[in-house]
């Protein structure tokens, strides 16, 4: 299975959380429509990265002979229900420039939780899902 895409979705998703870094630094109530902005657009990568993984690796992972890759699949598709469940309510709290601006602090220790989440998991992906699957 080739999972190049993946690999790819994920650079998008480290550069987005770069991008949101430097604004944050910048001034979070400065650069709330920017940071709003972004945060629209990186929403749109990460749903359509767990949708993707979702529908067409891990069934294909489910489907391996290899009972451990399709352990590894399942467990990698169970804890995705709960990121992206974090992640959706996160997005959809901030994503109008007005609310950020408002609480910027609230904003800010929320998306260092989501975001270190979601930074964990692409490392694990990378470390430990993504080979398996490569091996196969």
């Amino acid at each position: 299975m080739n999972i190049d895409r993946y690999h790819h979705q994920h650079a998008d998703i480290r550069s987005g959380v770069s991008q949101l870094r430097n604004l944050v630094q910048g001034g979070i109530a400065a650069n709330a429509e920017a940071i709003a902005q972004a945060l629209i657009g990186m929403s749109t990568t990460i749903k359509f990265h767990l949708a993707s993984e979702d529908a067409m690796l891990y069934p294909a992972l489910n489907e391996s002979s290899d009972r451990a890759v399709a352990e590894l699949g399942r467990r990698y598709q169970n804890e995705m229900r709960g990121l992206i469940g974090s992640y959706t309510e996160f997005s959809g709290k901030w994503r109008v420039a007005s609310q950020i601006a408002a609480a910027p602090e609230q904003f800010r220790s929320e998306a260092n939780v989501v975001f270190k989440a979601l930074h964990g998991r692409i490392q694990r992906e990378d470390q430990e899902l993504y080979p398996a699957v490569e091996a196969l």
